[in-house]
C-alpha cells in the first residue's frame, strides 16, 4: 500500500467517524428515536435523559460514560458486561503502558538507521514489497546484527511484564466482582438453589424417573432436599406452543387493524396467506387459538407422564447445600449421576440435557475435528481474497477494470479499503455456524455455548486472518521457503509480518473509526426500526419487537477484539506505531460501548463473569504468539541473543498455569464462603422451582410475558399443576 493511500484511508475513516458521531448526537435527541437509543433505560422504567437538560447536549453521553461507575454497569447490564469492561480497560492499560516506553525508544532507533536506504534488495518492508515512509519507523529499518536490536529485545520483555501485571490485577478484580455479586443479599437467584443432574440411570421397576430422582437425593440430603424437575422431551409441545404464540400475535394484529379502520380484516388460509379460502382473520385466529390451547393442555399431560428424560434440575432449601452438591461426586461411575451447577433458567438448552456422557465426549472431539477442517479449508478462500484484492492482482484477474483503476482518486480508495472490507465480509459469515457447532457438543447452557463459540472464533481469526493474511501477502515466496525448510514456519511468519504492517494498521483503523462509528450512531437499526414501524407493525408488541436491541453479542465481539489484540501485540515491537491504533481502538471501545451498555443493550443471560478465564487464556495465547514471532524475527535479523526470549516464553506458560490454579476454581464453582452469606428475605422456593418450568409446560394464560425477561433476572413462568 502506498503511503498516500494509507493517509487517505485514515483520513476518510476519521471523517466518517466524526459524521456518524454528529448524526448520533442529533438523532438521539429526537423523541421518535428514543426507543432505538435508550431501550435499556426504557425497559427498566427509567427516564432516557434522566430528567436533566444537560444530558441532552451533544456530548453529554461522553461525560455520562466517564462518570458512570462499575456498580452502575452491574445494575443496568449485569456482571458479565462489567467484566467485559474490565477486559477493555486491562488491554487499554497494557498498550498504553507499553507505548509509554516503546514509542519514544524504538521509533528514534528505527528512524535513524539506514538499513533500507543502503540495501540493494529491499524486501523487508511494512508495505508488502513497496518502499514506504512507514518503513523508516519500523524494525524493518534496523540493520541485521545491529546492537540496536537489544532495545527491541528489551521491548519484548517490557510488553510481557506489563501484560503479566495487568492480567494478575484484573483476575483478582474480576474474582472479587463475581464473589460480591453472588453474595448479594438483595435478590433471590434461582440458580443458587438448584443443581443440574445428567446421565440419570434407568429407574427400578415400578418407579417413574421423577420418583427415582427424588428418592436418590432425599436419601443423600434428607434435611435440605426440596424437589426436582425432570427434563422431558418437548419437541412436539414446543411446536404447538410456538404456533399458539404466533396465532396470538396475528389475532392481536387483526384486532388492531379492525380498531383502526373499522373493517374486519380478511386473510387466505393457504401458504403464506397467498392461496386458499378467504376468511375473517379475527374469527379464524380465535378458532385456531382455542384448538391450540386444547392440544397444548393434552400434550402437557402426555409429556409429564410419558416423556421423562435422563436429566433433571434438583432444588434445595439453602444455597450452601446446592453449592456443595454441585462440587461433589455422587456416583463411583463418572458416567452416572453427573452433577453440575444449574445455569440460569433462561440459559438452559433443554434439548442438550438428555445427551449421555460418552456421547458428549465423542461429539466434542468430532466438533474439534470439524472446526480444524473448517479453519484449514477456510484459509484457502481468505488467502485467495487477500492475494487477489491487491490492486495489481485484481487488474490481472479483471482486465476490464483497468481504465477505472487508473483514475487516481478511485485507485487510492480501492487501495485503502478493498482488502480490509473483503476480510470483514468473510468473517461475518462465520458466527452462526460456529454457534451451531458449539451447541452440537451437548453444552447445557447458552453462556457456555457462547464461550465455546467465542473460543473457536478466536482461533479461527488468528489462524486464518492474522497468520493466513500474513503468509498470503508473500504467498509464493513462503511456499518455496517452507518447501525447503518445513520446520521454519515461525521464521517465515516473522519475516512476513513487516510486509503487512500497513494492511493491519488500516484494518485496525477501519474497525475503530467506521465500526465504532456505526455502533454509536445505530444508523442501520434506526432505519430498520422506522421501516418496520411504518409498514409492518400494527400492535404495541410488534413495535417493541422491532426496537428490542438484544445483548452485546459476546460470541463475536470478544473474538473480534481478541484479533485486534493479537495484531497489536505482534506488531507492537516490529512497528510500534500500531500501539497508538490499539490504544485508540480499546479506548474508543470502552467509551462507546459504555454508553451502549448503560442505555442500549439488554443482557440475555448472566453468568457472573465466567467468560473471564477464557478471555484471560486467549490474551496469554496472543502474548505467547507475539513472543514466538519476535523470537523468529530477531533470529531472521541474525541477532544471536534472540535466544534470551526462550525463558520468557516459558514464563508465560508458568504464569498461565499459576493463574489457573489460583483463580479458576472460583469461576468453575461457587465457593462455600460466598454461598453461606444470608439473604435479607426468605426465598420462596416454589417461585424458584417455577422459574425453571419451560414456557410450553406452563399452564396457558393470555398474559404477554414476551419482554418480562428483559426487566427481571429470570423469566416469570406460570406454575404447572403437576411435576
Amino acid at each position: 500500500m502506498e503511503f498516500e493511500s494509507f493517509l487517505v484511508s485514515l483520513g476518510t475513516s476519521a471523517v466518517i467517524f466524526v459524521v456518524l458521531m454528529l448524526l448520533f448526537t442529533w438523532l438521539s435527541r429526537r423523541p421518535g428515536n428514543v426507543s432505538v437509543y435508550y431501550p435499556n433505560r426504557i425497559l427498566k422504567g427509567m427516564d432516557p435523559w434522566e430528567g436533566s437538560s444537560l444530558t441532552r447536549n451533544p456530548f453529554a453521553w461522553i461525560r455520562e460514560a466517564f462518570t458512570s461507575t462499575e456498580q452502575d454497569v452491574v445494575k443496568l447490564s449485569g456482571v458479565d458486561t462489567a467484566v467485559y469492561f474490565v477486559f477493555l480497560s486491562t488491554v487499554l492499560g497494557i498498550f498504553a503502558l507499553s507505548a509509554l516506553l516503546l514509542l519514544p525508544t524504538l521509533l528514534p532507533l528505527s528512524a535513524t538507521d539506514n538499513s533500507l536506504k543502503t540495501s540493494r534488495n529491499v524486501t523487508d518492508t511494512t508495505s508488502n514489497g513497496t518502499f514506504s515512509q512507514l518503513d523508516n519507523l519500523s524494525m524493518a529499518n534496523i540493520t541485521r546484527r545491529s546492537s540496536r536490536l537489544w532495545a527491541f529485545l528489551g521491548a519484548v520483555y517490557w510488553v510481557s511484564l506489563v501484560t503479566y501485571f495487568m492480567l494478575w490485577k484484573a483476575y483478582k478484580h474480576v474474582a472479587a466482582l463475581r464473589a460480591e455479586a453472588l453474595m448479594s443479599s438483595e435478590e433471590v437467584l434461582p440458580e443458587q438453589y438448584a443443581i443440574l443432574v445428567r446421565d440419570i440411570p434407568s429407574p427400578p421397576n415400578g418407579e417413574t424417573q421423577k420418583e427415582f430422582v427424588d428418592s436418590y437425593f432425599r436419601e443423600i440430603y434428607p434435611e435440605t432436599f426440596y424437589r426436582s424437575l425432570v427434563v422431558t422431551e418437548n419437541s412436539k409441545i414446543n411446536k404447538i406452543w410456538e404456533n399458539l404464540e404466533g396465532y396470538k400475535k396475528k389475532l392481536a394484529r387483526a384486532e388492531a387493524v379492525f380498531a383502526a379502520t373499522s373493517n374486519r380484516p380478511m386473510n387466505k388460509t393457504g401458504l403464506l396467506g397467498l392461496v386458499g379460502e378467504r376468511v375473517d382473520s379475527i374469527d379464524y385466529y380465535t378458532k385456531l387459538i382455542n384448538e391450540s390451547v386444547a392440544k397444548l393442555e393434552a400434550e402437557q399431560r402426555t409429556v409429564l407422564a410419558e416423556k421423562q428424560q435422563t436429566a433433571a434440575v434438583v432444588f434445595f432449601t439453602d444455597r450452601v447445600t446446592a453449592a456443595l452438591a454441585a462440587q461433589s461426586l455422587h456416583c463411583q461411575m463418572v458416567d452416572k449421576w453427573t452433577v453440575t451447577e444449574a445455569p440460569e433458567p433462561r440459559q438452559l438448552i433443554w434439548e442438550n440435557l438428555k445427551i449421555k456422557f460418552f456421547s458428549r465426549i465423542v461429539r466434542q472431539y468430532l466438533i474439534y475435528f470439524l472446526v480444524a477442517i473448517t479453519i484449514l479449508f477456510y484459509m484457502i478462500p481468505i488467502a485467495f481474497v487477500s492475494a487477489i484484492t491487491t490492486l495489481g492482482n485484481l487488474q490481472k484477474a479483471l482486465p476490464f477494470i483497468k481504465p477505472i483503476v487508473e483514475i487516481a482518486f478511485i485507485r487510492t480508495i480501492l487501495q485503502s479499503y478493498l482488502p480490509q472490507i473483503a476480510l470483514i465480509v468473510f468473517l461475518a459469515m462465520l458466527p452462526k455456524f460456529l454457534m451451531f457447532l458449539s451447541k452440537s457438543e451437548g453444552i447445557p447452557s447458552q453462556s457456555h455455548a457462547i464461550r465455546a463459540a467465542s473460543g473457536k472464533y478466536f482461533y479461527f481469526s488468528v489462524l486464518n486472518v492474522f497468520i493466513g493474511v500474513t503468509l498470503a501477502g508473500s504467498l509464493f515466496d513462503n511456499l518455496k521457503a517452507l518447501e525447503k525448510k518445513p520446520n521454519s514456519i515461525v521464521t517465515v511468519l516473522a519475516t512476513s509480518l513487516p510486509k503487512n504492517a500497513t494492511f493491519f494498521l488500516t484494518y485496525v483503523a477501519l474497525k475503530f473509526f467506521v465500526g465504532y462509528g456505526l455502533e454509536l450512531s445505530r444508523i442501520i437499526p434506526l432505519i430498520i426500526f422506522h421501516l418496520k414501524k411504518k409498514y409492518l407493525c400494527k400492535t404495541e408488541a410488534e413495535v417493541k419487537e422491532a426496537w428490542y436491541p438484544g445483548d452485546l453479542s459476546y460470541a463475536t465481539r470478544v473474538p473480534s477484539d481478541m484479533l485486534i489484540l493479537t495484531i497489536t501485540f505482534c506488531y507492537s515491537v516490529i512497528a510500534p506505531l500500531i500501539l497508538v491504533f490499539g490504544v485508540i481502538y480499546f479506548g474508543l471501545g470502552w467509551l462507546i460501548l459504555r454508553n451502549q451498555a448503560l442505555k442500549v443493550y439488554v443482557p440475555s443471560y448472566e453468568s457472573y463473569g465466567r467468560m473471564w478465564p477464557h478471555i484471560h487464556t486467549r490474551i496469554l495465547a496472543a502474548l505467547f504468539l507475539f513472543q514466538l514471532v519476535m523470537f523468529g524475527y530477531l533470529g531472521a535479523k541474525l541477532f544471536v541473543w534472540a535466544t534470551l526470549l526462550v525463558p520468557l516464553i516459558f514464563i508465560s506458560l508458568i504464569f498461565g498455569y499459576v493463574c489457573r490454579q489460583k483463580f479458576y476454581k472460583g469461576f468453575e464453582h461457587t465457593a462455600l464462603e460466598v454461598a453461606c452469606r444470608g439473604l435479607k428475605q426468605r426465598p420462596d422456593l416454589e417461585e424458584v422451582f417455577r422459574a425453571y418450568i419451560p414456557h410450553s409446560l406452563s399452564t396457558h394464560k393470555g398474559d404477554d410475558h414476551q419482554f418480562k425477561g428483559a426487566m427481571s433476572r429470570y423469566q416469570d413462568y406460570a406454575a404447572i399443576s403437576a411435576a
